[in-house]
């Protein structure tokens, strides 16, 4: 078992693909797109993204990720903030945050403490793919 494991485990869920955005996508998160659907890029820009300026993101139908159906329909091939979440540095900063995303995320063990939780995260690398 490594680090992550002892900490989370994606359950699909879809409680991160849920809310009024998503996730700003990088070159290679378009690519990954473009691979994994196996689509061109601008069906893929004209079906599923939407960019303002600079920013790229995936569109949202009916309050979540238009990739989210009962779970993320493109999960090998979602954005590399979408594979972070919810272990994102942000979480160790507040305990509180901490506590509200355990809740709501069952990936996170729930017998898992914000010390241990903290503690995890700290000894791993930015290169641990999550």
């Amino acid at each position: 078992m490594n680090d992550v494991e002892k900490i989370f485990h994606c359950r699909e869920c879809g409680f991160c693909c849920h809310g009024d955005t998503t996730v700003s996508l990088d070159e290679k998160d378009v690519e990954r797109l473009v691979a994994f659907l196996k689509m061109p890029l601008d069906e893929i820009k004209k079906r599923y993204l939407r960019q303002s300026g600079n920013v790229i993101q995936m569109k949202i139908v009916e309050g979540h990720c238009i990739f989210y159906n009962e779970g993320c329909t493109i999960h090998p091939g979602k954005p590399w903030r979408c594979g972070q979440w919810p272990l994102h540095p942000a979480i160790l900063k507040d305990r509180a945050n901490f506590e509200t995303i355990k809740e709501s995320c069952p990936g996170i063990l729930k017998k898992v403490s914000y010390e241990e939780f903290c503690q995890t995260m700290s000894n791993l690398s930015d290169d641990v793919k999550y």
